[in-house]
């Protein structure tokens, strides 16, 4: 088979549109279209049901799918063995996280990455989707539980709890809750119990609720509580690890909290000789070592 017909049919079957593989290939609708015709022609089979809303793989597109997605998995894991044959760090790094780890502690450590470094290309992906690591969605995920998925190399970060926190005004303008109980006179920040995130925040949150929190505020993703809190609206529910980038905030009912949360990096086993793999390792194992000792001279 024609091994550029295979990698734009392999593009149009993962964006679902002719028009949207064009954009990624760089490639005219019209010459995606001839390129799919004579795949389909060379196989003398349909490989796309074509509808007004896009493209939806045939059982026989199905087939070829898997084989190309399978292709390209082995492709990608060569081309990265290949760039890791070199002595240099260097090159893309995908790495997926929460919204919340991402930008509330991953990011503001970076510069120390690049500045020993300055090659890396790094790919952060915010959500709280767990990616395919074997498929080959990111390199690198760093978790709030331990990973399910096979063949992957796992390490434990560092344990964390959810925690009420606010800021010095609003406790300064409302009080402070010296109870639980007390909570039902105070306003609750926190994500909604039915977004992504980890159990046991859903079980501190459900326990805060059962007290008749008077006013509520609830955002999708831990960025937006701590924003809530910044600016004295309310009480938030807070993962600890911020208290050293954001040492004004005041934890509140300290003996509420939730159970031990673990972080865990995870990659996918042929990537284990990667030396940007192991450089970004490293780099976040020794940040957590420092920030454990820092937090300990506290």
């Amino acid at each position: 088979m024609d091994w550029d017909k295979l990698r734009i049919f392999h593009a149009v079957a993962d964006a679902g549109s002719l028009t949207h593989a064009g954009d990624k290939l760089n490639l005219s609708q019209s010459a995606v279209s001839r390129q799919i015709r004579g795949l389909e022609e060379q196989l003398n089979t349909n490989l796309f049901h074509r509808h007004a809303r896009g493209l939806i793989l045939t059982e026989q597109g199905e087939l070829l799918f898997d084989a190309t997605a399978a292709m390209t998995k082995r492709l990608d894991t060569a081309s990265a063995r290949i760039r890791d044959s070199e002595e240099e760090v260097f090159g893309e790094l995908r790495v997926t996280t929460t919204t919340g780890f991402g930008t509330l502690w991953l990011a503001p450590r970076l510069p120390k990455l690049y500045e020993k470094f300055p090659d890396l290309k790094v790919d952060l992906m915010l959500e709280e989707r767990v990616l395919d690591l074997p498929m080959r969605e990111a390199d690198v995920a760093i978790r709030m539980k331990e990973p399910s998925q096979a063949d992957l190399i796992r390490k434990k970060l560092m344990m964390i709890k959810m925690c009420l926190y606010a800021s010095p005004a609003y406790l300064e303008a409302n009080g402070t809750p010296q109870k639980i109980e007390d909570m039902s006179d105070h306003r609750l920040i926190c994500q909604n119990t039915d977004s992504d995130q980890v159990g046991a925040g859903v079980t501190l949150i459900q326990q805060l609720m059962m007290h008749d929190v008077r006013s509520l505020l609830t955002v999708n993703n831990y960025f937006g509580v701590l924003q809530g809190v910044l600016h004295d609206l309310g009480i938030g529910v807070l993962p600890n690890y911020l208290t050293e980038d954001f040492p004004d905030l005041v934890q509140v009912l300290p003996e509420t909290q939730s159970a031990d949360v673990p972080v865990f990096l995870a990659y996918p086993e042929e990537l284990r000789q990667s030396k940007r793999v192991s450089a970004f390792k490293d780099f976040v194992q020794d940040e957590i070592i420092s920030y454990r000792k820092r937090l300990k001279d506290m």
